[in-house]
């Protein structure tokens, strides 16, 4: 298992993780295939959006690789909080693929990126997950995160908030 960048070499990978997660919204965004003509131009896209240009702030996309080489989870590491990434997003977000849920991969990816939060000097590390996410509060405690208060967005969406000394 590695952690690997965005390249042209996992496009076709990349296109059936997103087939296989469906019309939902993509977790984390980042990832979402939607509104690019070409898989040349999302990755085009997505170097400006981790450069922090617009109204991103500089972040790491990653897919987490088998040694068949099978995308089985996605996370994106934000490099320094705004407002909304405070309350909602946190440093990291990530999804295991559909298929490969329950297998202890969303743990291994969280644990991956936080070596990475190491590597960028991210010392203490928010992340985030829906209140109803149970599966994913599981994760972040067993990566020792310490829940802090909730966040409450406007629509009601309660995001569970928990910090990870790194």
């Amino acid at each position: 298992m590695r952690l690997v960048r965005p390249s042209l070499e996992w496009e076709v990978e990349h296109k059936g993780y997103v087939k296989e997660w469906g019309p939902s919204r993509m977790v984390p965004s980042s990832f979402d295939l939607s509104g690019h003509v070409t898989y040349q131009a999302y990755l085009q896209a997505l170097a400006l959006r981790e450069a922090g240009n617009e109204k991103w702030l500089p972040s790491t996309s990653y897919f987490l690789i088998t040694n068949n080489d099978r995308i089985v989870g996605m996370v994106d590491i934000r490099h320094k909080l705004n407002d909304f990434l405070r309350n909602v997003g946190g440093h990291i977000g990530y999804s295991t693929r559909p298929s490969e849920r329950k297998k202890g991969y969303a743990t291994l990816i969280l644990s991956e990126a936080l070596k990475k939060c190491t590597e960028l000097n991210i010392n203490q590390v928010l992340v985030t997950c829906d209140e109803d996410n149970i599966g994913s509060a599981k994760v972040i405690l067993h990566n020792s995160g310490v829940e802090d208060e909730s966040y409450t967005d406007s629509d009601g969406t309660v995001k569970r908030r928990f910090w990870i000394n790194n």
